[in-house]
């Protein structure tokens, strides 16, 4: 009787307004609660804005990990393989391209400088905007375009905020090179990202992706570590990248809040169930519903 009564008892707190919520319902709700970005949520803020009990919501993020639709790690659950696979990294891309595009442009009116946007895939960079005047149709950087990572300003600023054994599964110990003034070995850029990291971020490159050419470029960081990364670029000779550097900073740290806003401001309250509103399309939700049947535990 007691197993009873505290199971009815849960139902009744799981759906205060309303029927008993059904499993698909529960699911819905904690899908709900990520909504469609690359956030992170502790159990305690997926029962806040749930409305679940702290023991459902638990037993239902565990079978939403093992099925893949949500991961978890020491910074909380995020979305899954199931959710971000190469459809998902598209929209991802989508996303900071949308919350960039607007101080990108304000760079490049500032400093007439060609702007860059890229993220890291493998041991390469991809391009995924670019900004800029006469001087960008010189450089050999194109949206969509690919360049290694050891040799632009961008991939250097995301690889300083790497673990090392992360820089060293993904680059080879042999660098390639583009230029005579590319770094070739992994002793050589093991030291520049050190350099990097006591600059608070900020990587410098001078001819190591095309001859003439220099950036300055900074990381874009959410809770885990970098996404993306940013870069003034020109002339050798004449762009004033130090002097630019301040720009970049803080067009990364502004851009980075509107990606991750849940790093720096309250989280939303608990869920009302007059006003919830679907994040996650019935498409969406009947192939979780279909694949969790499949994997046998609804």
């Amino acid at each position: 009787m007691a197993a009873i009564d505290a199971a009815r008892t849960e139902t009744a707190e799981a759906a205060p307004c309303g029927p008993p919520l059904s499993m698909v319902e529960r699911m819905t709700l904690i899908m709900d609660a990520f909504g469609t970005r690359p956030a992170r949520l502790t159990l305690e803020e997926v029962a806040s804005r749930t409305g679940l009990p702290r023991s459902t919501a638990h037993r239902i993020l565990d079978q939403l990990v093992r099925c893949n639709w949500l991961d978890h790690s020491a910074y909380g659950y995020g979305l899954g393989p199931r959710l971000l696979g190469p459809g998902g990294q598209d929209v991802l891309h989508g996303e900071i391209r949308a919350a960039a595009a607007p101080l990108l442009h304000e760079l490049h009116l500032r400093t007439h400088l060609v702007v860059h946007l890229a993220v890291l895939e493998g041991p390469e960079v991809l391009y995924l905007d670019k900004v800029g005047g006469r001087f960008a149709r010189g450089l050999p950087s194109r949206v969509g375009g690919r360049a290694p990572a050891h040799a632009t300003g961008v991939g250097k600023a995301i690889l300083a905020w790497l673990q090392p054994e992360q820089v060293d599964a993904l680059l080879p110990v042999r660098l390639p090179r583009a230029t005579d003034r590319t770094i070739g070995d992994m002793g050589t850029l093991r030291q520049e990202l050190t350099r990097i990291r006591g600059r608070h971020g900020l990587a410098f490159e001078r001819g190591e992706a095309a001859l003439g050419a220099g950036c300055v470029a900074a990381a874009l960081r959410g809770p885990e570590g970098p996404v993306a990364a940013l870069s003034l670029c020109g002339e050798v000779r004449t762009a004033p990248l130090e002097r630019v550097a301040p720009l970049v900073v803080d067009s990364a740290r502004e851009i980075s809040r509107a990606l991750f806003p849940e790093t720096g401001a309250t989280r939303a309250p608990r869920r009302n169930c007059a006003t919830t509103q679907p994040t996650w399309s019935r498409e969406t939700m009947l192939r979780l519903v279909s694949e969790s049947r499949a994997d046998g535990w609804i």
